[in-house]
């Protein structure tokens, strides 16, 4: 009797004793992230461009400030701008923006176009020339090529480009353009990068919860980046900044059409 006393109490002990154990083990050992939220991307994450600003993840991307006040598409780097100097033949150019904003035009030399309607920078054009060249200059310029009214779409998708979109373009409507996923794109792990000032700011979006309607669909602009990652790939900040940058250099590749 007192043996089975003795085999219960240790049978207890040993039941205790792996309680305990796998309690420590769970405590101490949380499971790895699987989910981007888990990597706790939040809009206190930014790190330093290179090209000036700060790339931060936010929760959700406001519109462009232009489009918030209704006022004139500003240029961006890479528009293709023709400027016509009224009756001065000699002075006419078709300049496009380079990557710091600035463009070159005779005898004024570099000027800052980036981030102005057209409407200002030809005020601006005028000025200068009228400052010690010409009296009462007259300057039109058009936009031949405006990379304002395009988007970049890379990643794992059908076919990576740049494309041309309407003003009232969708994040699915962007999807489509590029062919929709390839084999191994994550729907849940789309996403868009938009400048804002000298910022760029990224959020991520679920394309599969947008088709079913457990999401709103967001409105895509001018300028945004949209990047699709693999579907077994672990997002952290320096993917998303590796990948703006290769997203960035997409502009080379031409404009596609729809």
């Amino acid at each position: 009797m007192m043996r089975d006393s003795m085999n219960c109490a240790m049978t207890a002990i040993v039941v205790m004793l792996g309680s305990l154990t796998m309690s420590a083990c769970t405590s101490s050992s949380p499971t790895a992230p699987t989910s981007i939220d888990a990597l706790q991307l939040t809009s206190s994450s930014s790190v330093p461009l290179s090209s000036g600003g700060a790339l931060r993840v936010v929760k959700d991307l406001p519109a462009p400030q232009n489009s918030q006040n209704g006022s004139e598409q500003p240029l961006s780097p890479n528009d293709v701008l023709e400027v016509d100097v009224f009756q001065v033949d000699n002075l006419n150019r078709t300049v496009q923006v380079d990557a710091s904003g600035q463009i070159s035009l005779p005898l004024i030399g570099t000027m800052m176009a980036a981030g102005k309607t057209v409407r200002q920078l030809e005020k601006e054009i005028e000025a200068a020339y009228g400052a010690q060249y010409l009296q009462s200059p007259d300057v039109t310029i058009f936009v031949k090529e405006s990379i304002g009214q395009r988007i970049t779409v890379d990643g794992e998708v059908t076919k990576a480009g740049i494309y041309p979109v309407s003003s009232n373009a969708s994040l699915i409507d962007a999807i489509a353009l590029a062919g929709g996923f390839n084999t191994i794109g994550d729907a849940g792990k789309v996403f868009v990068y938009r400048n804002i000032g000298q910022n760029t700011l990224v959020t991520n979006y679920n394309v599969e919860n947008i088709r079913a309607g457990k999401s709103p669909n967001p409105r895509i602009y001018g300028g945004d980046k949209v990047v699709v990652f693999p579907s077994k790939s672990k997002i952290a900040l320096n993917n998303l900044k590796d990948a703006l940058g290769v997203a960035s250099t997409a502009v080379r590749i031409g404009v596609l059409a729809p």
